[in-house]
């Protein structure tokens, strides 16, 4: 990458608002794991890392939807921690049985999520 380049993308990351952020790692996690399927069944190592990113991601995600100091209504916060658990045992599902076609749900979340983030949805 370019210095120019180089800039650019820390100016990017230091004037993103938290909601651009979210977007940009349900955005990344969506790509991951659309690579994998994309290129099934050649995916071991991308396909683990890809699960464990968009787990990690949505443990944060759920983390955060849960605390006492959350200012988003309660119906927002619940709607957004129901469908954390199911990411999350759709997940656990894909480690034990893995197949490309459940990886669909979990990308459509992470894009459908940040659409809305980012003011598309």
């Amino acid at each position: 990458m370019s210095t120019a380049a180089q800039a650019y993308a820390k100016t990017a990351r230091t004037t993103a608002s938290p909601r651009e952020i979210e977007a940009q790692a349900l955005l990344k996690a969506a790509n991951k794991l659309q690579s994998v399927m994309a290129n099934w069944p050649n995916t071991d190592v991308d396909f683990a890392e890809a699960l464990l990113f968009n787990r990690k991601l949505w443990s944060i995600l759920l983390s955060a939807v849960t605390s006492d100091d959350n200012p988003q209504p309660i119906e927002v916060r619940q709607n957004i921690a129901n469908i954390g658990t199911f990411v999350m045992s759709q997940t656990a599902e894909l480690q034990l049985y893995p197949q490309p076609e459940k990886l669909k749900p979990l990308i459509e979340i992470n894009c459908n999520l940040a659409a809305g983030l980012s003011g598309r949805g």
